[in-house]
């Protein structure tokens, strides 16, 4: 059996992401986190199962078969390589690589995939904070759900898409960053971090801010449809 296409992968990887994040692996919600319409999809779908990547139960739910979970997770994370490469060895900013890994990660060499490991040494996440090594998640709650007064620290970006990154830089929020929530209301979320610069997101877009905290909040899973950033709504 050939080696997976680029479009295959691509799906692959967005199924990888529901898996992770504990949604239903379904064309649906394919279809919501790619943007593409359901015909697109299904039709991608019945590909990636005649190839032999997924199967479909009864109520068409989608699960990965050894050899699809295999290529998914090394697809993942040759991508969270890559865009800690782009930001860590050539200085670009980490709002800005998502997209070209996208383009990179279907075409690596795995001399170049070496060099690209030896080179980040010790990094354990991509600069959006989610784990190279897949299978290491570290478990977090929605910023949006956590109460004034509560301690975090910013583990992930769950939404990577180009004008959700480009939000969340200019509002200064990064994996790593430290705080204190000082507001959560209808429509806006804030926090202190320990240099008291306050940081404030939509709560849709804080929706996507996977953090720890202290008191965490109870345990919820699924994310928004779209994200709103102010005025404008985008999808993953």
């Amino acid at each position: 059996m050939g080696h997976p296409t680029a479009g295959e992968e691509e799906y692959l990887e967005t199924l990888y992401w529901l898996h992770e994040v504990q949604l239903p692996l379904t064309a649906a919600n394919v279809s919501r986190a790619m943007l593409l319409s359901a015909p697109t999809v299904h039709e991608m779908v019945k590909r990636l199962e005649a190839d032999g990547l997924i199967s479909r139960d009864e109520r068409k739910r989608i699960s990965f078969t050894e050899r699809g979970l295999s290529v998914a997770e090394n697809v993942v994370s040759r991508h969270r390589l890559v865009e800690r490469f782009l930001t860590d060895v050539l200085n670009i900013p980490w709002h800005e690589v998502h997209e070209e890994a996208e383009r990179m990660e279907h075409a690596m060499s795995p001399q170049i995939e070496a060099g690209m490991r030896a080179a980040i040494g010790t990094a354990t996440t991509c600069p959006h904070g989610h784990p190279i090594e897949v299978g290491k998640r570290v478990p977090g709650a929605p910023l949006a759900d956590v109460e004034i007064g509560a301690k975090i620290t910013v583990l992930r970006f769950e939404n990577e898409a180009e004008q959700v990154l480009h939000y969340l830089y200019g509002a200064g929020v990064q994996p790593g960053l430290e705080g204190t929530v000082t507001e959560r209301g209808e429509e806006h979320v804030a926090f202190e971090d320990a240099a008291g610069v306050t940081h404030a997101l939509t709560i849709s877009a804080a929706e996507t801010v996977s953090v720890k905290a202290d008191p965490s909040p109870p345990e919820r899973v699924g994310l928004p449809a779209a994200v709103v950033l102010e005025q404008a709504a985008f999808g993953r």
